[in-house]
């Protein structure tokens, strides 16, 4: 009871949201134990060609209305566009910036070397072998739907009926990504509810799930497996950090499955990551071939609208209408191209054109830089 209690006043504290002119979320990064990468000693060293973009350059110099941070851009395999003007207490801890929601890709791409590695048999097993999905819908379904985010779940959860993506039906105060997966799936809600018609129902429990299933089923080989995607392959430099749902003593915070989707990395080695899956893609690889395969089974979104949030904003999520896997696809007017979106809270952005083998990473603190200038308009150019 005491446990529930703090877990409870905690996230009243951190995880109320508050929306104002600008979307705000708390900078958490101390908030939670989590998992480390340290960075690598042979870590990868990008050639630059940079030039002047104006139009970047305009939406930096405006921060304080469009509140963008970092804009890379990455092409004929050197950095062209280097812009960026952390804030204090980004600069304060060595840069590393959140991910949000882009960590549900980055979820997945674990997955993916997972699967790569043996510990996982393909993207259409069936979850029927983890005791801690017993009675729920989860159980007995298959990893490409719960990747795809259509596992019938949005009677209680996420975007589609709820205005959320991480809080449960009739419980305000109950988000997701600070309770372990266990105390999740054993609410009343998750062991009575039975599953509606497939369809697309963006969520933060379906990635929650699926990072978990990987911890559950890698075991003790999760830390060694993190390394060699990114410190062994990705070659980043510095330490990046996946959270963990735990943050107190009462709990074994080295096992166990606690796995949550948040990611903090500094702007180069998100660019080291992209580049990482772009090279996959194209080399054909196990893990290239995984990308392929969410690809290929991505799913319609079936928006009624793709004119942007409420308050007129962009970013990639909102101008795809396809999902696979847990990124975004086929960006509107470009949807012939193979070009992997993913995004997160207050406008962070990765975006990979493989077939163009150009690279867009955007760290901000809101979403209201002009997406459809800075990011659209660099993907359209040939």
């Amino acid at each position: 009871m005491k446990k529930l209690i703090f877990v409870f006043i905690f996230n009243i504290i951190i995880f109320s949201t508050t929306y104002a002119e600008h979307q705000y979320e708390e900078y958490s990064f101390d908030a939670f134990w989590k998992y480390e990468i340290k960075g690598s000693n042979d870590y990868y060293k990008f050639n630059s060609d940079l030039i002047e973009d104006k139009d970047v350059k305009k939406e930096l110099k405006n921060k304080k209305k469009t509140r963008l941070v970092s804009y890379l851009l990455f092409e004929d395999n050197k950095i062209k566009i280097d812009e960026h003007d952390l804030p204090s207490y980004i600069k304060n801890n060595k840069g590393l910036m959140p991910s949000h929601s882009m960590g549900k890709s980055l979820v997945s791409y674990v997955t993916g070397y997972a699967i790569c590695e043996g510990y996982i048999d393909n993207v259409n097993v069936k979850l029927d072998d983890w005791p801690i999905l017993k009675g729920t819908l989860y159980e007995g379904q298959k990893l490409i739907d719960i990747l795809n985010m259509q596992a019938g779940d949005q009677s209680f959860i996420g975007e589609k009926n709820h205005n959320s993506d991480n809080r449960i039906k009739d419980q305000r105060f109950l988000n997701v990504n600070t309770y372990p997966i266990k105390e999740i799936m054993e609410l009343d809600i998750l062991q009575t509810t039975k599953k509606s018609r497939p369809t697309y129902n963006y969520n933060a429990l379906a990635t929650n799930t699926v990072m978990n299933y990987t911890i559950f089923k890698v075991g003790d080989d999760y830390q060694k497996l993190l390394n060699k995607i990114f410190k062994d392959d990705a070659k980043i430099k510095n330490s990046v950090f996946f959270s963990k749902t735990i943050r107190t003593s009462f709990a074994d915070k080295d096992k166990g499955e606690y796995g949550r989707y948040s990611f903090y990395a500094d702007r180069y080695d998100y660019l080291r990551i992209a580049k990482s899956m772009m090279d996959h893609w194209n080399n054909d690889t196990c893990v290239g071939k995984y990308l392929k395969n969410i690809y290929e089974q991505r799913i319609n979104k079936n928006k009624r609208s793709y004119d942007g949030d409420r308050s007129g904003q962009f970013d990639v999520a909102m101008y795809t209408k396809k999902y696979g896997g847990q990124f975004h696809f086929d960006i509107i007017g470009l949807s012939k191209r193979k070009i992997l979106g993913m995004s997160g809270f207050g406008g962070q952005n990765i975006i990979i054109d493989f077939e163009r083998e150009r690279i867009i990473v955007i760290n901000s603190r809101d979403r209201h830089y002009n997406w459809k200038k800075i990011v659209l308009k660099k993907l359209k150019k040939k």
